[in-house]
């Protein structure tokens, strides 16, 4: 067995977005059971606090990070800067082996931080346009993994790979009379499930409203498993009840695999995470790409996989209750038509996708470590015994 001083320690900045979170917690999973230590760091929301919190056995820790957004420009640079800072005296404190950053605010200062005490750095890019911090920081850090091939010839980094999306284990497909009656659903009954992502989307919320008398008419077996976000609960809870549908409603919910496990068919935004996820568990779905995400990216994604058959794609400037509600009826009335779309989405899930990014940076941890092994045994040390008695004291008091 490893010793806490011999085991490599990788910090993972995954944080703003389940979209850059859970991806980072399925490399966390994937370090760990190869032997390393796992620091995540996350911003303060909520949706990573609470996904933190029930992280099994994860060490982590929360940065003062806060998005870049269009009038609030210098709160972005002085919580970067603050996040920096921290950032740095933790890794002071214990030097990280390694540092991956999974996108998003968090992960500017983290890897920062990383050079200043020369730690190799790692990205990884989950949709196929590339978000502004990586493109930021991919000039500066030692590799680059990505989903999309497109995202490749976006990267200003000589070393560019291809290593899939990383899902977390638990997401492969599961019985779903199970998964029905662990949510209160009836088990013999179509579901239909609306997601928006980790933060909701009142775009397909309201949506979704305005199509239920046209569902009403036709699909009135079909039961409805909504995840609304925070802001939308109580409207969209209400609205179920007044037209008397069979639905259960929640603002968040961290057992996905269960909701995914659940559904016959899904309505979705595209984000990377929650398409990867969709296509581990195989759920058809109409993905309604998200308009206002950073260069349209979550259209990108959409269309790689509609033009492949594994979604239906419907821009939300396009869309209609009843365009939507007929794409509904479309796929619940056919089962030869979801068939052929579970088959094409088999071929967007890599399980090893999150096993291939650790094997990278341990790869090269190992690479760092042969060259400094070598640089150390072939300088003279003046190193005293003050000194290890130090590193040592300050090694307990970071754990």
């Amino acid at each position: 067995m490893q010793s806490a001083a011999s085991t490599p320690l990788v910090a993972i900045a995954a944080g703003g977005t389940g979209g850059h979170l859970f991806p980072g917690l399925a490399v966390a999973q994937a370090l760990t059971d190869r032997g390393a230590r796992v620091l995540l760091l996350v911003s303060p929301k909520e949706v990573d606090q609470q996904a933190a919190r029930t992280a099994p056995g994860l060490e982590w820790r929360t940065l003062p990070a806060v998005a870049l957004q269009k009038g609030r420009a210098g709160a972005f640079v002085g919580a970067l800067f603050s996040s920096w800072r921290t950032a740095s005296k933790w890794f002071r404190a214990r030097r990280p082996r390694a540092v991956l950053g999974m996108g998003g605010f968090t992960c500017v200062a983290t890897v920062l931080a990383a050079k200043g005490v020369r730690a190799a750095t790692f990205l990884h890019e989950a949709n196929a346009i590339p978000g502004r911090a990586i493109r930021w920081l991919a000039p500066w850090v030692d590799e680059v993994c990505v989903n999309f091939p497109a995202a490749a010839d976006r990267l200003r980094n000589p070393s560019v790979r291809q290593v899939g999306m990383p899902v977390r284990a638990q997401f492969r497909p599961l019985e779903p009379e199970a998964c029905r009656l662990a949510l209160g659903l009836e088990p013999d009954r179509p579901v239909l499930l609306v997601m928006g992502g980790s933060q909701g989307a009142a775009g397909v919320n309201e949506l979704m409203l305005r199509a239920l008398p046209r569902l009403a008419e036709r699909a009135r077996e079909l039961q409805l498993l909504h995840l609304t976000g925070a802001g939308d609960f109580e409207k969209v809870r209400t609205a179920y009840f007044v037209q008397q549908r069979r639905a259960v409603v929640r603002p968040f919910l961290a057992e996905m695999e269960l909701a995914l496990g659940a559904a016959t068919i899904a309505v979705s935004r595209a984000g990377a995470s929650s398409l990867a996820e969709l296509a581990a568990m195989r759920v058809p779905a109409i993905l309604i790409p998200y308009p206002a995400a950073v260069d349209n990216h979550q259209l990108y994604n959409a269309r790689a996989l509609a033009e492949s058959g594994a979604a239906r794609l419907l821009e939300q400037w396009q869309a209609t209750p009843d365009l939507l509600a007929r794409l509904i009826f479309e796929l619940v009335e056919r089962p030869d038509g979801r068939e052929a779309m579970s088959s094409a989405l088999a071929r967007w899930h890599d399980p090893a996708a999150a096993a291939r990014v650790a094997e990278r940076v341990l790869e090269r941890i190992d690479l760092s470590a042969d060259k400094e092994a070598s640089r150390v045994t072939s300088e003279p040390t003046n190193r005293t015994p003050g000194d290890t008695q130090r590193k040592a004291q300050t090694e307990e008091a970071w754990r």
